[in-house]
């Protein structure tokens, strides 16, 4: 951490910066400038909360040198991190597509789901078994009779399953049915009890990014889980909030190739969220893979005019097909698979 000083510190506040950097175990450098005074913290600066040193007498500013967030940090992990998922990789040459209906309604749609998905091919499904919804009116998914159904129609076509956890408390409900991947919702992604629970296991989990987070509150948020041990994350782009009305969220492909630089772990996009309307869907994820992205979180409905939740921004299963020969070309340009 680098402190300037104020012009015309005193030498006792001078001394009152270095003592409280060693209390916490750093030595520190005075360099004596004509007009400013800098101390350099050296030694685990993680250690010192910025707005601490800022608040102590004479100090102008401070800057953290190292990043916050270290296991989840390029800095510190100069390969591409491949996640197996029950023998799907996510994060390598191969881009991997994430088919299936926002949400969990009946044993008939999600095996008619499975199938589509897997004759699209998708090697993962997604399924909504719980829904966080705006209106406490709007349906809420099936919650564990969700997760069965979901489970049995993925299984007779060997796809695993990505699904949202909401509550820590049903967190054994989701090892018990053997949950591929933990999906942490937009509205979770600093809900840190549940961040340190999902730590403590080894099941892979996709982070969404909040809806108005910062990328560096967003992998800061991805540190919680990783300092609980668990290195299976993955961070999903699914949109950001702004003035603009047109469409649900405004996709910020920009942070696509951020995260790569910050970052080992893999990324993909959720297009189905951020524009909000099928239409819209292609474009974005033609978008998503040619800025980097490692996957992609796609709704498809076999009948989406008849889906329980979201209906305007589901895929059918023709146009999943269609969408994924598009990409696969793509893909190939950039030199990766669909």
């Amino acid at each position: 951490m680098i402190i300037v000083m104020e012009n015309g510190a005193s030498d006792a506040q001078i001394e009152g910066v270095v003592k409280k950097i060693k209390e916490f175990g750093l030595d520190a450098n005075v360099s004596r400038g004509t007009e400013r005074t800098v101390i350099g913290a050296i030694g685990d600066e993680r250690k010192l909360d910025q707005e601490m040193i800022d608040a102590l007498p004479g100090v102008e500013n401070s800057m953290h040198i190292v990043k916050p967030y270290k296991i989840v940090a390029r800095e510190w992990h100069k390969e591409n991190t491949v996640i197996d998922i029950k023998g799907v990789p996510l994060g390598g040459k191969q881009i991997q597509i994430i088919g299936g209906p926002c949400s969990v309604e009946t044993q008939a749609q999600m095996e008619q789901s499975a199938k589509f998905v897997k004759a699209a091919g998708c090697r993962l499904m997604r399924g909504g078994a719980f829904k966080p919804r705006t209106s406490p009116y709007a349906f809420q998914g099936k919650g564990v009779e969700g997760l069965d159904i979901f489970r049995k129609a993925a299984d007779q076509q060997g796809l695993p399953i990505v699904t949202e956890l909401m509550d820590v408390r049903m967190l054994d409900t989701f090892l018990e049915y053997n949950v591929d991947v933990i999906q942490i919702g937009t509205r979770n992604m600093q809900n840190f009890d549940l961040l340190k629970e999902v730590g403590k296991i080894s099941t892979p989990v996709i982070l969404k990014r909040g809806m108005s987070a910062t990328i560096s509150e967003w992998l800061m948020a991805a540190e919680y889980i990783a300092a609980g041990g668990n290195h299976n994350i993955i961070f999903c782009e699914r949109g950001i909030r702004t003035y603009e009305t047109y469409y649900r969220n405004v996709l910020d492909v920009t942070a696509i190739p951020v995260l790569k630089k910050e970052t080992h772990l893999p990324v993909i996009v959720d297009p189905s969220h951020a524009g909000g309307k099928a239409w819209m869907v292609p474009a974005l994820s033609r978008a998503a893979i040619a800025a980097g992205a490692d996957g992609l979180l796609v709704e498809m409905h076999p009948k989406p005019c008849e889906a329980w939740c979201d209906a305007d921004q589901a895929l059918n299963p023709e146009e999943l097909k269609q969408l994924m020969g598009e990409l696969g070309g793509i893909a190939q340009v950039i030199g990766r698979s669909i």
